[in-house]
């Protein structure tokens, strides 16, 4: 899987060639920017295309891994095979294998960030991610534990345990056992030191993720302060995610939106505004399809961040299937397939067979598009590495 890219740039693309409601606005201060925006609404169809575009759902893409991770915003991977999964349903011949050789080469890492959840990313982006969310996960993490430790405790109990990993990565009920610390202690610590999951878990082949390892000793991790990190973010979401409100890159970050005000001020970024009058931030060449974009039966695994509450402006789930998707049984949500951009139905892959049930009764086409795709992805799983 390293084939080479065919989608644009969205980084380094010119501003050149965009209508004049889309025009670019590079304003310095953001406490009058919803005020000053005049561009053009998008409707809640053009957000889901444009969503759709961006996550590689419309077309799977011919990228090398870590080029896809990072133009998706990272892939959510406390269940170690929605990461395969993730990647199957949007990139073109993908294969088990290919993931665990990247996870092997560190061109990609699994380690707590956006939210405090696992993320698949690539290794270049690691530092910078970690870098944009520690402070607010840091300030995040001291509130709860509501006097159990401060800073500076955590701070020294963190030197232990890169004294104890010099040597190598090590098991995470091993670590609690020598560091002798309250679990909720062990659950703060990779923020006063950065922390991966190391290979073979986090794996199809070994799916718990306890086997922790130094970032600094595993992939290079060069200085990257904080602002900068939060550039990184804001981009990586609207890439991946937008055109998008403050409040949902901070939805998704974890990072509060007075924190990301600054950076949106500076950053050169073209803007709408949604159905409901909220300014909109996106990257100048991020792809925005037309709303009747034709969309691909696609299959969604655990925790696809699509799904996040931050995106219900896109309506990719219907808010009247939501309950189906995310309860107090299920808050981790569960396997789901797409038909024309939406959530119609939940999958699940039981007795060597995927087991596919739409919510409401599919037309023939679609149940029979639906029923090829489910295939190939009983496939998927049943190949060899």
């Amino acid at each position: 899987m390293e084939g080479r890219v065919a989608a644009p740039d969205l980084d380094s693309a010119p501003v050149s060639g965009w209508p004049s409601s889309e025009i670019p606005i590079d304003h310095r201060d953001s406490r009058r920017l919803s005020s000053r925006v005049t561009a053009r609404t998008l409707s809640q169809r053009e957000r889901n295309r444009a969503l759709l575009a961006r996550q590689l759902l419309l077309e799977p893409a011919d990228l090398p891994i870590p080029r896809a991770v990072e133009r998706i915003g990272g892939l959510q991977a406390q269940y170690a095979p929605s990461a395969y999964v993730g990647l199957w349903t949007r990139m073109k011949a993908f294969r088990r294998s290919a993931l665990t050789a990247a996870l092997e080469r560190r061109s990609v890492v699994q380690g707590t960030l956006m939210r405090s959840t696992i993320h698949l990313v690539s290794a270049r982006e690691y530092p910078a991610l970690a870098a944009g969310v520690r402070a607010a996960r840091r300030g995040s993490w001291l509130r709860s534990a509501r006097g159990a430790a401060d800073e500076r405790t955590m701070a020294g109990t963190a030197e232990r345990l890169r004294d104890l990993l010099a040597d190598g990565a090590l098991p995470r009920r091993e670590l609690v056992r020598l560091l002798d610390v309250d679990p909720s202690i062990w659950n703060g610590l990779g923020l006063w030191v950065d922390l991966v999951r190391v290979p073979p878990s986090g794996t199809w082949e070994r799916r718990s993720a306890d086997l922790y390892g130094l970032a600094d000793a595993w992939i290079d991790m060069p200085e990257v302060d904080e602002a900068e990190g939060i550039e990184l973010l804001i981009r990586r979401y609207l890439g991946g995610f937008g055109p998008s409100t403050t409040k949902e890159i901070a939805g998704w970050s974890g990072v509060p939106a007075t924190s990301l005000e600054g950076s949106l001020a500076r950053m050169r970024l073209r803007r709408f505004r949604n159905e409901g009058g909220e300014v909109l931030h996106d990257l100048q060449r991020a792809p925005l399809p037309d709303g009747d974009t034709p969309a691909p039966i696609r299959f969604l695994p655990t925790w696809d961040a699509t799904l996040l509450i931050n995106e219900r402006g896109t309506q990719i789930l219907p808010e009247h299937h939501r309950p189906r998707v995310f309860n107090t049984k299920t808050p981790h949500s569960v396997p789901t397939f797409l038909v024309d951009g939406q959530v119609a139905g939940t999958w699940r892959f039981e007795g060597g067979r995927v087991w596919v049930e739409p919510f409401d009764r599919l037309p023939r086409t679609a149940r029979v598009v639906l029923d090829d795709e489910a295939e190939r992805l009983r496939a998927f799983h049943e190949e060899d590495g």
